[in-house]
């Protein structure tokens, strides 16, 4: 296990070691108890399956910029905070550390299902229509009012009454720089 606090320079240096061996991690956001096999687990919680220790609404996070393959988050994007772009920023760090091209696979409460509204820790409501404002060449447009770092939606799927499933790919910069030059 990795605390960050207690040895940064072993945090690098066992990060570094994993990125030599594998050309990049597997990454699983808010894996609690649950995390996934083969993937290198991020929570702020010490727990046994946890190897970094480190609060993901504390940015920047112990990475390296492009430094992982693929991402995922299963239940925790309505615990981040939305007051002062949280969520935006959440979003903007994990691209950062997302290899070109990596995909990022979150589950979700619909933001109106009932999973949703019965848990005290949920702030931060999501519908089909929030992945929108992280994409610049989704036709609604909402891309352009916070222009975020630039995903293209590859999947998504939900149920008001109960969960979202969303697979975002981390698209280059130029995307959504052409994309907001008309």
């Amino acid at each position: 296990m990795i605390t960050l606090e207690k040895n940064l320079q072993s945090v690098n240096g066992d990060i570094a070691q994993l990125l030599e061996e594998h050309s990049g991690i597997r990454l699983d956001i808010g894996c609690g108890e649950n995390k996934q096999d083969s993937f290198v687990g991020l929570d702020i919680r010490e727990l046994e399956s946890v190897d970094i220790v480190h609060d993901f609404e504390d940015i920047p996070w112990p990475l390296p910029d492009e430094s992982v393959l693929v991402a995922m988050a299963s239940h925790v994007v309505e615990h981040i905070s939305p007051q002062k772009f949280g969520f935006i920023n959440f979003m903007d760090e994990v691209w950062r550390v997302l290899k070109d091209g990596g995909e990022f696979g979150i589950a979700t409460p619909h933001g109106s299902s009932q999973g949703f509204l019965q848990d005290p820790t949920h702030c931060n409501p999501c519908n089909e229509a929030t992945w929108a404002y992280f994409a610049p060449s989704h036709p609604s447009g909402l891309y352009g009012i916070y222009q975020p770092k630039p995903w293209t939606i590859k999947f998504l799927e939900w149920s008001p009454a109960a969960n979202m499933e969303v697979v975002m790919v981390k698209a280059s910069l130029n995307e959504g720089e052409e994309d907001n030059d008309g």
